[in-house]
């Protein structure tokens, strides 16, 4: 007897499974054309300060060895540099339009002031030289493991945020749930 309920089991679970497979929809495969997709690109320009950088122009030295110039508008409201300038400092610079025949910058973000050790009330992190951010609170939500510099904006994880202000002791980031406010720790 229960060799036979076992089985009457069996039989109806299969016919439930069959039953289920055959009234099941399924969805067309889509085949996307990744050729036609556009990828977006990243027009940052990076390199180190240059000597030749002034109170009006930032000379920026490629990775490939090319010297650039860029001037900033000197009637810009905001200076277009985040963590200030010294020779031999690494920079992401964002090109802005051209004006007169000058290439402009748009953005610059300090790479150099970016490093180190940032805090915050419910953040502690470090943004370290190699693309990697550690962080010493294990109970952190949405803990960031990784940054770049984007289109000249900076991304933490999957968050993005513009450097609103960026000096040797403070860092504002921004996006569109508000300006978060980063205290640096030595």
């Amino acid at each position: 007897m229960k060799d036979m309920r076992k089985r009457l089991f069996m039989a109806i679970v299969v016919a439930c499974l069959l039953l289920v497979g055959c009234t099941e929809k399924k969805e067309p495969v889509v085949v996307v054309d990744s050729s036609t997709v556009p990828e977006e690109k990243d027009s940052t320009i990076y390199g180190v300060c240059g000597d030749g950088t002034s109170m009006n122009s930032i000379q920026l030295v490629t990775g490939q060895g090319d010297t650039l110039i860029f001037m900033k508008d000197v009637e810009a409201l905001e200076d277009p540099v985040k963590g200030g300038m010294a020779v031999g400092d690494n920079l992401a610079l964002m090109p802005g339009k051209r004006v007169d025949g000058e290439d402009m910058v748009q953005n610059v973000i300090n790479l150099t002031s970016l490093l180190g050790k940032w805090t915050s009330i419910d953040k502690n992190f470090e943004i370290k030289d190699d693309g990697a951010v550690a962080s010493s609170a294990s109970a952190e939500s949405n803990q960031w493991h990784s940054w770049k510099i984007f289109n000249g904006k900076l991304l933490l994880g999957r968050d993005t945020f513009n450097v609103y202000e960026l000096t040797a002791d403070s860092l504002y980031l921004e996006n569109d749930k508000g300006i978060f406010t980063y205290k640096r720790q030595y």
